[in-house]
Order: C-alpha cells, then structure tokens, then sequence
C-alpha cells in the first residue's frame, strides 16, 4: 500500500508507472509467472479509488486463478520464448547482398503479420570466384524454430553446392540440393527455392540461367516498364520425389532491366486466386520500373496484403542502362549453354 499515486520507485514494473499514478493507484499486488524455473512474467493487480487495500484472502483467490491458467499462461509463454529465439536466427542468417561491379542487389524480409508465426522464408546472394552474381529465394513449410533451422541449413548447403558446382546448370545444383535434404531429413521436410545466375553472354550482354524448385517464376521488368514472368524451368518441391532430373532455363537481361525473385507471400491473399495476385504483382511492378532498385523493393513489400498470415522474402538485381559502366569488368564467358533469345536447356 501506498499513497494515491505516489508509487514507490522499484516496486512496479517501469512500463506501469504512469498509468498507476493517473489512476491514483494505492496498493497493487505482483505475483510471478514461472516457466520452466525462470521467472518470465509479473501479474500486476492495482487497488483504487475508495476500494480497500488488498489482503490476505484476495492474494489468495489471485494465486489460485494463476494457478489454474498456468498451463496455458506458461504455453503461451514458451511460444513466444520460442518465436524470438527462430527470428532472431532468420534475421542472422538473412545478410545484405554483395556489391557487385555493374549491378546493383536489394533484398527484404517482412515477418508475418501474425505474432504467432514465424517462416521459412529466405534469400541468398553472393559472388561466384568467375565474378558471376548469383541470387537465391526459398521457403521451407512450417512456422516454427525447426522451419528456421531448416532454412539455415539449406541455405547454407545450397551455398556451398553452388560455389563448388558452378559448371553446372542450376537444375542440376537444385538436384543435388534435393538428394542433400533426403538425407538430412528423409520425408519430413519440403522446400521450393529458385537458384539464379546472371552470366556474361556471348554478345557482351548479360543473361539469366535459372531453375525453380515449385517456387513462383521469377519476374523482369524492362527499364521501359514492360513486365513478365520468366517460364522457368520447373521442377517439383524440394524433399518430394527422389532424384529427379531438373531443367535450367536462359533468359536474356536486357540494361537498365530488373530481376526479381520473391516468395508466395507477396503475391498471395485469402481467397484469391494466386494468378491474380501475379497479375497485380505485374502491374505494380511496371510501375516502379525507373525507381531506384532499393525504393523497387520497398514499394512492392508496402502493397502486400497486411492481414496475410505468411511472411515475405524478396530479392532484385538491377543492371546499369548501358551495355557496360564504369568499373563492370568484362567476365568472359563460361561456354554454359547457348540457346536463342529465352529458352531451356536440359540438366
């Protein structure tokens, strides 16, 4: 007990401070939630007004009502413990893009909306030894701490696979990668995941070797505004069938164009076909065609469906106006595969 709002200093939370000294509080209980040994809540009860001080039997009834919500408090509880510990490891694995001579890279994660969830969703980028940018974007299913290990290990996997296996074709990188999470964990996880490298063409240009793992086609937008989805080279979900063989496509990459790679979640909303939701994904990002590759990202992640219950990874790679800046060293090429204007190569 106290004086009408004179509460003693350290003896409430500082958070409630203000709101027991506007409400002329007198007297407050504070009681312990307990999980797992550890103390990780208070139960405030504030008295006012005319009401008399608390005593032994009101502490009493307070401790038996704890009591019997402590099954779900404490659940409730260990959840949230959990969420912070998978974000936290998302966020540490989710790393700023390179600086890449020629080109510039943004990416973005947005969480879900819903507190309770927490995703698969990831990107990757980095720089192959021959000085080829390579851009990444998946989800593995879940959300909870295992999803988030799951997407560390894979990320990281997929990483090696590529830098070690770069005279392959994506497709087959993605294969490996497959027969690689079989045997991490045999029928309990799947993925989707794009794997993209954007290569020095014949012609001085530049051109997209690409594969998908049942993830949304990637999306180009030309420096006028003309906007299209890639037909990748599709093959199912990672961690379904075993050792299936999978196709790379090649697209051309026009200057002054931009690639972007992203995940269901910006495209997806309750109720509505997903083509829909790619056909506004289109419009909108026609529309930003000329905005720097940064503000690119962050228009299209501010248009996503804010009731949506998944989280959003997107990643952009924007190439200069020009057939060569400034500091864009001329990557000889690789003698990868060679089709026409857009096509598909086999693995």
């Amino acid at each position: 007990a106290f004086p009408p709002g004179a509460v003693p200093p350290g003896t409430a939370p500082r958070g409630s401070v203000p709101w027991l000294t506007a409400a002329s509080a007198h007297g407050m209980a504070l009681l312990p939630v307990v999980v797992d040994g550890v103390v990780t809540a208070l139960v405030s009860t504030a008295v006012c007004g005319d009401r008399d001080p608390l005593g032994e039997e009101d502490v009493e009834l307070m401790l038996a009502v704890l009591e019997r919500a402590h099954g779900a408090v404490s659940g409730a509880l260990r959840l949230q413990r959990a969420q912070r510990v998978a974000l936290a490891l998302q966020r540490s694995l989710l790393t700023e893009p390179p600086r890449v001579p020629g080109v510039e890279i943004a990416a973005r994660y947005l969480p879900s909306p819903a507190a309770a969830e927490v995703g698969g969703d990831w990107y990757d980028s980095f720089v192959l030894p021959c000085g080829d940018p390579v851009l990444i974007i998946g989800d593995v299913t879940g959300h909870d701490v295992e999803a988030a290990v799951t997407m560390g290990r894979l990320r990281n996997m997929l990483r090696a696979l590529a830098v070690d296996r770069r005279e392959e074709l994506p497709g087959e990188v993605l294969r490996r990668l497959d027969l690689a999470l079989r045997a991490m964990a045999p029928g309990e996880t799947t993925a989707t995941c794009t794997l993209a490298r954007v290569e020095r063409s014949p012609d001085g240009g530049r051109r997209l070797v690409h594969s998908a793992a049942g993830h949304p086609p990637p999306l180009l937008v030309t420096g006028d505004g003309n906007a299209r989805l890639l037909a990748a080279a599709h093959g199912p979900l990672l961690g379904v069938l075993p050792d299936v063989p999978r196709g790379s496509s090649v697209d051309p990459l026009p200057p002054g164009s931009t690639l972007l790679l992203y995940t269901d979640g910006l495209v997806e909303r309750p109720g509505e076909d997903i083509d829909e939701g790619l056909a506004r994904l289109l419009r909108h990002a026609a529309g930003l065609a000329r905005e720097p590759v940064e503000a690119f990202c962050d228009e299209l992640l501010a248009a996503a469906d804010p009731t949506g219950h998944d989280d959003i990874a997107v990643i952009a790679l924007r190439l200069p106006e020009g057939p060569r800046t400034a500091g864009d060293p001329a990557v000889p090429d690789r003698g990868g595969p060679r089709p026409g204007p857009s096509g598909s190569v086999g693995s």
